[in-house]
């Protein structure tokens, strides 16, 4: 017992100085032990590779030493009533109550846990049964050597296949519910893309209907355009109507005034050749010549009359 005692001594022994930065780089990194998983292993390892003791450490080993730690800090800080301790003579109980009072936060470096390559550190699953024991005196209140764990048994053995199955159960629980999760997510994604397929083709007769009501719309709108033009046609052939028609009612009323004085002449005319003339026997000689120019002016008149009243008639 007392070489295998030797032996884990000087694999496990660290000095004071590690075990202030262990417990500073713990509270400092609080944060990477999230609770997720393996999210306290890759943290344990950061700290260990940052120490330097990935070889010599697995992340069970400190996170059990970070455990016995604080442990040693509660026993001594609040004893069972009746029980008197000596908190001073533990040399880490100053440093662990300033870490248990957040005074250490900041202290150390802060790190950076990502998964890693298994062989940069110690397997956690030893090779062969170990036997250890655990070697707990009063002397280590007195001289302030750092607590020794060694067991005896193989209940480390065990215990670290059991949270290994716990952990791959849990690990496949925690798969499945993601692969579940997936599989929901996709049959939801799957309806989304269902129902905007559906919109996009009612979108598309709607386009399609929309279309064809505007060809309807333009060719209504062209064909109103060219009844506007028709109209607009028709119109000018209706002033150019009208102006003719001015134009020929004018000069039907020129040949009326015409003609009307035309009918005033006659009319002087022949109440001229309806007066009574003087004796025959007097005048007879006289008034030959006069006569006969007289009813040659009278039938040209008439002929002009009659030549204007064609005229108008045509006219018309």
């Amino acid at each position: 017992i007392t070489l295998l005692t030797t032996c884990f001594l000087s694999f496990f022994l660290v000095s004071s100085k590690e075990v202030e930065d262990f417990v500073k780089l713990r509270v400092t990194n609080k944060n990477l032990f999230s609770g997720r998983r393996n999210t306290s292993l890759w943290a344990w390892r950061a700290i260990l590779k940052h120490m330097g003791l990935q070889h010599m450490m697995t992340h069970r080993q400190a996170s059990k030493k970070w455990e016995n730690l604080k442990k040693r800090y509660k026993g001594l800080k609040n004893p069972p009533d009746g029980v008197k301790v000596f908190p001073e003579a533990w040399p880490y109980f100053r440093l662990m109550d300033d870490a248990m009072q957040g005074r250490l936060e900041g202290s150390a470096p802060i790190l950076k846990a990502h998964p890693s390559d298994n062989s940069d550190y110690l397997p956690s699953k030893p090779k062969k049964r170990k036997v250890s024991m655990v070697m707990n005196s009063n002397a280590d209140l007195l001289v302030g050597v750092p607590e020794i764990e060694v067991s005896l048994n193989g209940d480390e053995e065990l215990e670290e296949e059991e949270e290994a199955a716990a952990a791959q159960r849990g690990g496949n629980q925690e798969i499945d519910r993601m692969m579940l999760e997936v599989d929901q997510e996709r049959d939801m994604m799957d309806s989304e893309r269902q129902v905007m397929e559906r919109q996009k083709q009612v979108m598309e007769r709607e386009r399609l209907v929309l279309q064809r009501e505007r060809a309807v719309l333009d060719r209504e709108i062209a064909a109103l355009d060219r009844d506007r033009a028709s109209l607009e046609r028709e119109r000018a052939m209706i002033e150019r109507e009208k102006a003719v028609l001015e134009r020929e009612r004018a000069m039907v009323a020129k040949d009326r005034d015409a003609v009307s004085r035309e009918r005033l002449t006659l009319d002087r005319d022949k109440t001229t050749l309806e007066t009574p003339s003087v004796p025959k026997e007097r005048t007879e000689g006289e008034t030959e010549d006069g006569g006969q120019a007289s009813d040659s002016d009278i039938m040209d008149r008439r002929e002009r009359f009659l030549n204007l009243f064609e005229k108008l008639i045509e006219n018309f």
